[in-house]
């Protein structure tokens, strides 16, 4: 089976050893959709898996950060569905078969998000702390009465980020563009999702682990955590929705959770 409406677009940096894992995985989807590679840095790695696999490679020019590929990534597709995947990433194979299942029943949705694993070396993490508080945190989302109240889902997003960003796919039609803001690096999915959670429409939440997300020392994310910038972009965060004093106290919690991702 195959679904016209949806893309993967494989958000590619550098010469990472996971991304042909990456790629076999969205071969692999029970329902098979459109799947190219977005890159800011084009080298012989990615160009030979795209001449590999027969995908197509969409290439930045702009030097812009990780936002700027993002949203790059994002405007590379033009189906109406589309999910940007990370490289490191694993997507099991019933992924696109639950997002297409859900667009079929919500009205207006604006974004679908799922479960998720760990990947730590060879070994995937089902539940641990983090995982365990950031299912507790989306749980009101399994009512899909609930998926549309701008309160609920404001509220979430006033305690931290539960939503995993690469397991997010976009309902490009109902949504603003750009999608993420440029001139954020480590909490910019977190800052898209509250922007998002203003408009009118559902978050659809599946509950359902469908990929892995995988934790290692080289990625963006444990880079902007060693170098702080996290630090400073979750505080900005938090203070949207909270005084001061209390998003320092959010911020130093939020923080200890996601050093398990050095």
């Amino acid at each position: 089976m195959y679904w016209k409406d949806h893309t993967f677009i494989i958000c590619a940096y550098g010469e990472s050893p996971y991304l042909e894992d990456c790629i076999r995985s969205l071969r692999a989807q029970e329902v098979r959709s459109a799947v190219c590679i977005a890159t800011s840095t084009p080298n012989g790695h990615i160009q030979g898996l795209a001449q590999k696999y027969g995908l197509r490679l969409y290439v930045n020019i702009e030097q812009g950060g990780i936002g700027a590929d993002w949203n790059f990534a994002y405007a590379s597709a033009r189906t109406p569905y589309r999910t940007i995947a990370h490289q490191d990433d694993i997507y099991f194979p019933g992924y696109t078969r639950a997002v297409r299942r859900a667009a079929g029943r919500s009205k207006k949705p604006l974004i679908f998000f799922t479960d998720y694993w760990e990947l730590r070396g060879k070994r995937y993490v089902r539940g641990n702390v983090l995982l365990r508080v950031k299912r507790l945190m989306l749980y009101p989302l399994r009512k899909k009465a609930l998926q549309e109240n701008k309160w609920i889902r404001r509220r979430i997003l006033s305690l931290g980020s539960p939503i995993c960003c690469p397991s997010v796919s976009f309902a490009s039609a109902n949504l603003p563009e750009p999608v993420f803001s440029p001139s954020l690096r480590a909490s910019l999915d977190w800052e898209a999702w509250e922007r998002l959670s203003r408009l009118s429409g559902a978050f659809v939440y599946i509950p359902e682990p469908l990929m892995a997300h995988r934790i290692h020392g080289e990625s963006e994310t444990s880079a902007a955590i060693s170098g702080n910038v996290r630090s400073r972009e979750d505080l900005a965060m938090y203070e949207r929705s909270w005084p001061a004093w209390i998003a320092r106290i959010l911020e130093s919690v939020y923080a200890a959770s996601e050093r398990s991702n050095g």
